[in-house]
């Protein structure tokens, strides 16, 4: 072991002790089935802000933003002004509405009980298909994540990958077993933290190494000169619409998110939203910006010649030459906590999903609430080993899966959340359509390419979801009048009618 070794070996030890010691603490505090889903709706601003941001940008933002960058320089810039712009509008157009509402119909857990609720659906079938995409597409997104750990950790390391995968998996599992949202959102306050503290940081000094930006500029046109054009690759050729709209479209993403979603169900005051919006976004466009910078700083430096899915380890090589051994295993703590921090959400909505949308309605509609907080945990070790099982190839890319899994949701529940909130002639058959119609158009779509088909698959998934629900909803009956006097009442100020409140 070197010395260097030792100091990150420190640097995590005291970090996931902390982690740990949160889990436990939440786990003496979780005595139900809404504690353990949704930390009993009692998240303050700064909490939901960072939490949301935390479990939303995940490793991708220490890993594969950077490598993208790396290799494509400020072409990566598209993605980063799509997502910031697409973060902004999900907290404005849908934190509030979908705060009040949740809880005012019925107390729903889970997005798939929200449309339940929403279009009193007897019937089920709204709630188990919608749990049933969650299932598939989180199977990805977390499957991503115990990759980027396992890149971690073999690089950091020296381990096997597949040793440093379950290393990664098992510290995820454990405190996400014990202690549910709260132990998720307050590890995540942290995680974000650190995590904003290394992508500021570490590409200024590798900046401040180089000599300045303009010094950094020089050396990367000297590189490639088109390094620095945001309108051609970097083989000089002019970046196709194409590019640029599946680039852009990374912002549609965000309204369809459960574990981002579950955020904003879980904030303790619906008025404290706009501070919580301000929050978040400081924190996403500084993110974003430097990390675009640090996959450019790499390739300025070199710190090494990185090709494919290797440029996703340019951040964890730039600390390695960069900083003082031990700030070097404080930084690469931060990829840990930016893994940890959604794969943690993604697990627990993963089973909150089975437990409260497949188990209760199912199998056991009279299940007391400790026999579903013990499901719940359980179902967190059974994704999780189904995720590590999808996560088993070295090669897989962090941005390929993280890409697909958020296409996936952004085009599932995307046009079905944003127009529930706003659209009282929308029906349980015109959800029931854009659930299946945007699901299956991303899955079908991915694996085609050529042509029209180079394009983001969140692009016709979105689009193609959000006519189905509007063509499917005009072409039935109209909502009774309930659901239409229901639905006129969610006003982001005054909530619920109270005539509702006491029905």
């Amino acid at each position: 072991m070197s010395l260097n070794n030792a100091h990150v070996i420190v640097a995590f030890a005291l970090y996931l002790t902390f982690m740990l010691a949160i889990g436990w603490f939440f786990y003496r505090r979780t005595r139900n089935l809404s504690d353990y889903i949704l930390g009993g709706r009692g998240l303050n601003s700064w909490v939901a802000a960072m939490s949301a941001q935390a479990s939303d940008m995940s490793g991708w933002l220490l890993m594969g933003l950077p490598g993208f960058a790396y290799l494509a320089g400020i072409e990566a810039g598209w993605i980063a002004l799509g997502l910031g712009t697409g973060t902004y509008l999900n907290w404005k157009l849908v934190a509030r509405r979908l705060r009040r509402y949740t809880e005012a119909a019925g107390n729903a857990l889970t997005i798939p009980n929200y449309f339940e609720s929403r279009f009193h659906d007897h019937s089920h079938l709204l709630r188990l298909f919608s749990a049933l995409f969650i299932l598939v597409f989180f199977l990805i997104y977390t499957a991503s994540g115990f990759v980027a750990g396992a890149k971690l950790f073999s690089t950091v390391f020296e381990l096997p990958y597949l040793t440093a995968l379950i290393l990664g998996a098992l510290v995820i599992i454990t405190y996400t077993f014990m202690g549910g949202f709260l132990a998720v959102s307050w590890t995540d306050f942290f995680q974000g933290s650190i995590m904003f503290l290394a992508i500021t940081i570490v590409p200024l000094m590798a900046v401040t190494h180089k000599g300045g930006f303009n010094a950094a500029a020089s050396a990367l046109s000297k590189v490639n000169p088109e390094f620095l054009n945001p309108f051609t690759t970097v083989s000089g050729s002019a970046i196709s619409a194409l590019a640029v709209i599946s680039s852009l479209a990374w912002g549609l993403g965000y309204f369809g998110q459960p574990h981002i979603l579950a955020r904003f169900m879980a904030i303790r005051n619906p008025d404290h939203i706009p501070r919580s919006r301000h929050i978040a976004m400081t924190w996403v466009v500084i993110s974003l910006g430097c990390a675009v910078v640090a996959g450019m700083a790499g390739a300025a430096l070199p710190v090494q010649s990185l090709i494919g899915p290797d440029s996703e380890k340019v951040f964890i090589l730039l600390v390695e030459r960069m900083a003082h051994p031990l700030a070097a295993g404080i930084f690469l703590s931060a990829i840990l906590a930016a893994i940890m921090s959604t794969a943690d959400s993604q697990l627990l909505v993963t089973s909150s999903a089975i437990t409260h949308d497949f188990y209760k309605v199912l199998l056991r509609p009279r299940a007391g609430e400790r026999e579903l907080l013990w499901v719940s945990r359980l179902a967190v070790l059974v994704v999780a080993a189904a995720a590590l099982i999808l996560a088993m190839n070295p090669e897989n890319s962090v941005l390929e899966l993280v890409a697909y899994a958020w296409a996936g949701f952004g085009a599932t529940f995307g046009p079905l959340v944003l127009i529930s909130l706003y659209w009282p002639r929308m029906t349980r058959n015109g959800a029931l359509a854009g659930v299946i119609v945007g699901g299956i158009t991303v899955l079908v779509w991915k694996p085609l390419s050529g042509g029209i088909f180079d394009l983001y698959e969140i692009v016709p998934g979105f689009l193609f979801s959000a006519l189905a629900i509007l063509a499917v909803s005009l072409a039935g009956k109209q909502p009774t009048q309930g659901i239409k006097t229901e639905f006129r009442c969610i006003n982001p100020r005054e909530g619920y009618a109270a005539s509702e409140k006491g029905s």
